[in-house]
């Protein structure tokens, strides 16, 4: 889900408002064992993290989910949905788009409208004409889509299919939305029965779709499964290194004795998931050539100037499409999010944003510890590494395979796409064209991508 900074292009999750806070912060100590998060001023201190301490993963799952005190049970309505689609031909340009967006945040008050419901329909008729393409339309036509927001893209891709697929292809068309939050499952419903026609054919399970449970037997049949700006908040987990030689360290969040305070615990890497994360990610990285003159600088470094190393690993990314690809071994998969973002001012690889807003002014934190159930926590998703844990998890990637079963042929085929290529090629973008020629679809999300993969039988 996308919100807009205006200082550039480049888009993030923050309203179409100025930034207020500074960009310096200050430093703090860390001693080897732990770091210390200033006191934490929202009430869900007590709620979010237990007495036993937890890893970060499941403090960020906290942080975001919670049923009773998560951000999106707390803020699930401020997801917006707009009453009419935005007339791009009718506005002159950038400087009009921009403050008719102003003033749709404004009227509605809403912290963020997804690029799905912006640009509704034609981004989810984009995504639709995609499918099209690829899809193999002579077996009845299923999609899933993990979370799924307002509806909006369900019921994009339904109405294309609808006036654009044959009509055998519509009419056995079944769409299921996997959704983890129970409001948004009824927005889902409500926007989508606004075409009764659509009703038979869509329902919302609402289940945490990491859950193996949840998906039933196993299914052969192929399939498409959407994930729109859910990659961003997956729980991540956080691996901790003293310095440049040293092993990594799993690290878990805990209450200090004040019980109002959270902190860092450094343990040795046990869990695995978060070892089979950092062996993928480890894959995914160019072999550096052994050199004993580099090792000798590096240690010489790490005594005289030693330097921490923090590294997000996306583990509940990995536990997801583990999850998919043993649950639908022939899906296609669609997913869009951000490739970076700016103004990060929290540590370590793909380090994530926190930001929250109150007051209609949003405001970033300096820690991911001070997110208690009233604040946002995204990341970037780094694409490469995507597309790694998607072979891994389809089994095409084998980490310690020897040279003969490596060559066997892929059981995808993947591509990445700027979020501009993606549109140029299966979208309509003329009609999100202003009359000066400005697009926002096409101008605006030079941070996103489109990652596609689809099954393949080059496999001996």
């Amino acid at each position: 889900m996308f919100r807009w900074r205006l200082r550039s292009t480049v888009l993030r999750r923050t309203p179409a408002a100025k930034r207020l806070l500074p960009l310096s912060f200050g430093t703090r100590q860390v001693t080897p064992c732990e770091v210390s998060a200033p006191p934490l001023r929202a009430p869900f201190s007590t709620r979010v993290v237990g007495d036993e301490p937890v890893l970060v993963r499941d403090f960020i799952r906290s942080a975001l989910y919670d049923p009773k005190h998560g951000y999106f049970s707390q803020r699930s309505a401020s997801v917006g949905v707009l009453g009419r689609s935005i007339k791009f031909n009718q506005l002159e340009g950038r400087k009009d788009y921009m403050e008719h967006l102003d003033q749709i945040y404004r009227q509605t008050d809403i912290s963020w409208f997804t690029p799905v419901e912006l640009f509704k329909p034609w981004y989810a008729h984009g995504i639709a004409e995609a499918i099209m393409r690829t899809a193999n339309l002579s077996v009845p036509l299923q999609i899933y889509e993990i979370g799924g927001g307002s509806g909006t893209c369900a019921k994009g891709i339904m109405d294309y299919m609808k006036l654009n697929a044959p009509e055998r292809v519509y009419n056995s068309m079944t769409y299921i939305s996997v959704e983890i939050s129970p409001s948004l499952a009824k927005i889902q419903r409500e926007t989508v029965g606004q075409v009764l026609s659509h009703s038979s054919k869509f329902r919302v399970e609402c289940r945490d779709a990491t859950d193996r449970s949840g998906w039933g037997d196993r299914q052969e049949q192929p399939c498409w499964v959407i994930m729109l700006e859910v990659l961003d908040n997956l729980p991540h987990d956080l691996i901790y290194a003293e310095n440049q030689i040293s092993p990594w360290m799993e690290v878990w969040v805990n209450k200090q004795n004040d019980r109002e305070t959270l902190s860092e615990l450094y343990k040795p890497l046990e869990d695995p998931l978060i070892k089979n994360c950092l062996e993928v990610v480890n894959s995914a990285k160019k072999p550096a050539s052994p050199s004993g003159v580099r090792l000798m600088a590096d240690t010489l470094w790490s005594k005289i100037l030693p330097r921490p190393r923090r590294c997000w690993l996306p583990t509940g990314c990995l536990k997801l499409l583990e999850v998919v690809h043993d649950a639908l071994p022939k899906m296609s998969l669609i997913a869009s999010d951000f490739s970076y973002l700016p103004d990060v001012r929290i540590p370590g690889e793909r380090a994530p944003l926190v930001s929250t807003k109150k007051d209609g002014r949003s405001s970033d934190y300096n820690s991911y510890l001070d997110a208690k159930g009233d604040a946002d926590i995204f990341f970037p998703t780094d694409f490469w590494l995507l597309e790694r844990i998607d072979h891994f998890c389809s089994g095409s990637l084998k980490l310690h395979e020897d040279a003969s079963s490596s060559k066997r042929g892929k059981k995808r085929r993947t591509i990445t796409l700027d979020t501009s290529s993606f549109m140029e090629e299966f979208g309509l973008p003329s009609r999100t064209r202003t009359k000066d020629g400005y697009n926002p679809l096409l101008d605006d999300f030079k941070n996103t991508k489109f990652y596609l993969s689809v099954p393949t039988h080059n496999v001996k």
